[in-house]
C-alpha cells in the first residue's frame, strides 16, 4: 500500500437509545449550545423536542439556527456564523442529514476565522491552524457519511459553484447515530442516500493504485454490504438491521478509512457537484444518472479493476466472455440496480427540461486528478449529453 497517516478524532455511539442515553454527558461542559436543523422534519417526527428536552433539563442555553436547506449556501453559513459569534456559542449540534451536518460544520469552521472563509477555504484548500467551534452530530438519515469526516460541501450561489475540503479539525467531536431516527424519512430520499453512499465507495475503489490492498478489498465488501440491505430497505422500510447495516455503511464510506493508500477518483461527485449549483438537484439521484455512462467512458482505462467489480460485486461470471465484455457486464449490473431501486436514469428525470446550460456546467466542472484519465470539458459534456 501506499503511504499513508490516519486521523479520526469523531467518537461514536450507535444504536437504538444513544441519543437518550449519551447526550447529557457529552454536552455538560458546554453552556450555550447551538442547535441547527433543517427544513422542519425533526420537528414532525419528535426528534426535535427529544433533543431540546435533554438540553433544557440540563440547564443549557439553546440559540437555535433552523431552515438548513438541502445543498446549503454559504449565504446560509455566514446566517449561522452570525448567530453564532451574537450568542457566543460554544459547541454547535447539527441534527439531521448531510446537508445539516455540512452546514454546521462550516459555521463552526468561519465563526472562528478572521479572514474571508470561502476564499481561504472553500475556493481553495487551506489550512486550519486554530480550533473551530466544537460540533456534535445526531444524523438522522444514512448516505453522506458527515458524521465521521471534516468536510462541508457548500454551494455559493453568486459564484455557482459547490465544493467542499475535508479538514480533520472540523471533525464532529461525536456522532451519535440512533437507526432508528431514520425510519422517518421518506423512501426515496432513503434510496439516494444510500446510493450516495455506495457512490463514495465507488468513486474511492476505482482508482489507483490497482494492485493488492486491503482498501479495495473492505471497499468490495461495503459495495456488496449495500446493495444487498438496500434491496432489503426498499421492501421494509423499518427493517431495522438493514436500515442499521446502511447507516454504518455510509459511515465507513467516508470516515477516511477505505481512502487510505487510495488516490480516489471523485470526478462524478465533482461533475453532480456543479449540476447542482445550478440546478438544485437532490444529490444522490444526481449521482445515479451519472455514474453508468461516466464508467463507460472510462472502463478500458482501469479494465482490471471493472472485471473485479463485476466479479466481485455483482457476482458475474467470466465463463465466455472477454474482459472488456465482463467490466461492461459490471456497469450494466449498476445501471439495472439503479433502476431496480426506483431512482433516476436521465437528467430529464431530474427535472432538467433543456440542454441550453450543460455547456456551461461542464465548463464549470473540476477536473479529478484520481480518475482513471483526464477529462476535458468537452469529454464532460458527452458525458451530460449522453445522460439528457
Amino acid at each position: 500500500m501506499n503511504n499513508f497517516i490516519y486521523e479520526n478524532k469523531t467518537k461514536v455511539f450507535f444504536g437504538r437509545g444513544c441519543v437518550k442515553e449519551f447526550l447529557t454527558c457529552l454536552v455538560k461542559d458546554y453552556d450555550t449550545i447551538m442547535m441547527g436543523y433543517g427544513q422542519g422534519s425533526v420537528k414532525r417526527n419528535g426528534i426535535y423536542d427529544e433533543v431540546l428536552g435533554i438540553l433544557m433539563r440540563e440547564g443549557k442555553t439553546v440559540v437555535e439556527f433552523p431552515g438548513i436547506m438541502p445543498n446549503p449556501t454559504y449565504k446560509k453559513v455566514m446566517e449561522g456564523v452570525k448567530l453564532a459569534r451574537a450568542h457566543q456559542v460554544q459547541m454547535i449540534l447539527g441534527i439531521g442529514g448531510g446537508s445539516v451536518m455540512d452546514c454546521c460544520k462550516a459555521v463552526a469552521l468561519a465563526a472562528r476565522y478572521k479572514g474571508d472563509a470561502w476564499e481561504n477555504f472553500w475556493d481553495r484548500k487551506g489550512i486550519v491552524d486554530f480550533e473551530p467551534i466544537p460540533v456534535g452530530v445526531i444524523p438522522t438519515t444514512a448516505g453522506t457519511g458527515s458524521e465521521c469526516n471534516g468536510a462541508a460541501v457548500i454551494t455559493n450561489e453568486e459564484e455557482k459553484v459547490k465544493i467542499g475540503y475535508d479538514y480533520p479539525k472540523c471533525n464532529p467531536e461525536f456522532a451519535l447515530m440512533d437507526p432508528a431516527y431514520t425510519f422517518s424519512v421518506p423512501k426515496e430520499q432513503m434510496v439516494s442516500g444510500a446510493f450516495d453512499s455506495l457512490s463514495h465507495i465507488m468513486e474511492t475503489y476505482f482508482s489507483g493504485p490497482d494492485r493488492d490492498n486491503v482498501s479495495d478489498d473492505v471497499a468490495e465488501a461495503l459495495m456488496r454490504n449495500v446493495v444487498r440491505n438496500l434491496r432489503t430497505a426498499v421492501k421494509d422500510q423499518e427493517d431495522y438491521t438493514a436500515r442499521s447495516n446502511l447507516f454504518w455503511n455510509s459511515t465507513l464510506s467516508e470516515n477516511r478509512l477505505i481512502k487510505l493508500g487510495k488516490k480516489g477518483d471523485f470526478g462524478c461527485h465533482l461533475m453532480e457537484h456543479q449540476l447542482a449549483a445550478y440546478t438544485d438537484c437532490n444529490h444522490g439521484e444526481g449521482m445515479a444518472v451519472l455514474h453508468p455512462v461516466y464508467y463507460r467512458h472510462i472502463y478500458r482505462d482501469g479494465l482490471k479493476k471493472f472485471v473485479r467489480f463485476a466479479r466481485n460485486v455483482w457476482e458475474i461470471s467470466g465463463e465466455g466472455k472477454s474482459e472488456e465484455a465482463l467490466a461492461e457486464a459490471g456497469i450494466d449490473a449498476l445501471a439495472d440496480f439503479i433502476r431496480e431501486i426506483g431512482l433516476p436514469a436521465t437528467l430529464r428525470e431530474l427535472g432538467m427540461k433543456d440542454r441550453k446550460q450543460l455547456g456551461e456546467i461542464a465548463e464549470s466542472c473540476h477536473f479529478s486528478p484520481g480518475s482513471y484519465r483526464k477529462m476535458t470539458s468537452g469529454e464532460i459534456l458527452e458525458i451530460f449529453q449522453e445522460c439528457f
